[in-house]
């Protein structure tokens, strides 16, 4: 049986792969695992719950309460919250465990479930391996008094943006560290909708929103982080500073500066690895950062003493780097940034706010990113082979490492099976695109002779 958790939590088609049946019993799975392991200090376990917009959010959050409860659960309902701010609220409220419906960047037809532990930690695969182990055991149903009880508890997202806005005033030292900033946010129709403006506007900025009218229908759909054209020419029209662009589940943030151009996860990573190095508070001059951030990161770090941790692809790899070490900076260049000072995960909003803080006190992001050149890098993806043997192929090793040898230090090669499919995916950066493309075809090349099904 294929495992039922991927990289983040449990997600697929809502009411085809991820169903009511199954958010119930999930459920109740979680909270035999995650609420037995929790200390009660006096209460019965608790469970903090919210969900992006999308429809099929409404009966999933419905379900995941209806099975939390059963098993004797008190469940909070913050309704819809960005998944940081569940992760938040899941530590400051003492619950035993968080729950998010949401499919992030996903389009509207798909959902996902993923869990918290207490303290708003994501959960290890040990932990996740438990509760698929729990999926469908008999157990015993309490009655009465003791059947867990739902509390509607949408004041809390106020809790929220007074945590992410302190956290920016705790690191400038300023009341409104966004003043004189004005800022574009795209809110993918989704979780930030309105904490994402609100929260910009209390610490100070003048805030143009975009995007942010969900109607359970349009979350993602053509906005947001992965379609970020909308963000360049409102940015553009309204003569903005910069512009930044959530997710649906808004654990992620791209922006843009005033020209237009993206600031991706990398240069977002760069530029606060900077400022936080020099107000003295990166953990060992170090930032922690997966295999796929741009090699111009890499330069740019070094250049500022900076050292780059690197981790397999992934957020959870991310933070478990940054757990194991005591870390407080990491992330993707996808946008996904970690503050661990402040969040136990990705968070856009703060994202958001950091990075409005350094055009407010540093320049125009345009000329900070500066320092941060980005190579070209070329993906190509080679399918029908066999993944199993793309680092034990000696012939393929020699191409890799002669492709290695010519770029050397203006140039990177990495490949990667896929998890899931027949599939290798070369990776390239290089000084220029031409080299960076005639080195990716030609290793994808060997790929496919040597590897082939």
């Amino acid at each position: 049986m294929a495992r039922l958790f991927g990289t983040d939590g449990v997600r697929g088609l809502a009411n085809r792969d991820l169903t009511a049946e199954l958010a119930v019993d999930l459920a109740v799975a979680a909270a035999h695992v995650l609420a037995e392991r929790g200390e009660f200090s006096g209460h019965r376990p608790r469970a903090v719950i919210g969900r992006d917009p999308r429809v099929s959010g409404e009966f999933l959050s419905a379900a995941v309460a209806a099975g939390l409860a059963s098993a004797g659960v008190d469940v909070l309902s913050v309704d819809v919250l960005p998944t940081p701010a569940v992760a938040y609220l899941t530590a400051s409220t003492e619950a035993d465990l968080g729950v998010v419906v949401s499919a992030s960047h996903n389009a509207m037809p798909d959902n996902g479930i993923k869990f918290f532990a207490r303290g708003g930690h994501k959960l290890d695969d040990a932990v996740e391996e438990a509760i698929e182990a729990q999926l469908g055991e008999d157990w015993e149903r309490p009655t009465g008094a003791s059947v867990g009880r739902l509390v509607r508890a949408e004041n809390l997202a106020c809790e929220y943006i007074d945590h992410v806005v302190g956290a920016v005033r705790e690191f400038t030292g300023k009341e409104s560290p966004l003043s004189g900033v004005r800022l574009v946010v795209d809110a993918a129709h989704g979780a930030a909708s309105v904490v994402g403006p609100e929260a910009l506007q209390k610490a100070g900025a003048d805030v143009i929103v975009i995007n942010a009218d969900p109607d359970g229908l349009n979350i993602n759909e053509g906005v947001g982080s992965t379609h970020l054209d909308p963000l360049k020419l409102a940015v553009l029209e309204h003569g903005a500073d910069m512009g930044v662009a959530f997710d649906g589940d808004a654990d992620r943030c791209l922006a843009v500066d005033h020209t237009g151009a993206v600031v991706d996860g990398d240069r977002i990573m760069g530029l606060l690895a900077i400022a936080m190095q020099s107000a003295g508070v990166l953990y060992r001059d170090t930032l922690v950062a997966t295999v796929m951030s741009n090699l111009g990161l890499h330069h740019a770090m070094r250049a500022a003493g900076i050292e780059i941790v690197e981790t397999a692809v992934g957020d959870r790899y991310v933070l478990e780097a940054m757990r194991e070490n005591g870390y407080v900076l990491g992330g993707e260049q996808s946008g996904h940034v970690i503050l661990s000072k402040y969040a136990t995960t990705g968070d856009g909003v703060l994202t958001a706010l950091m990075l409005g803080s350094l055009v407010a006190s540093g320049g125009s992001l345009h000329d900070q990113c500066a320092s941060i050149a980005t190579l070209p890098q070329v993906l190509v993806n080679v399918g029908g082979v066999d993944r199993s043997r793309v680092h034990t192929d000696s012939a393929l090793a020699d191409a890799v490492a002669a492709a290695r040898t010519e770029l050397g230090d203006s140039g990177r090669v990495l490949l990667r099976p896929s998890g899931t499919e027949p599939l290798v995916r070369v990776m390239v950066e290089a000084s220029t695109e031409d080299d960076a493309h005639r080195y990716a075809d030609s290793l994808a090349g060997v790929v496919k002779e040597r590897l082939a099904l």
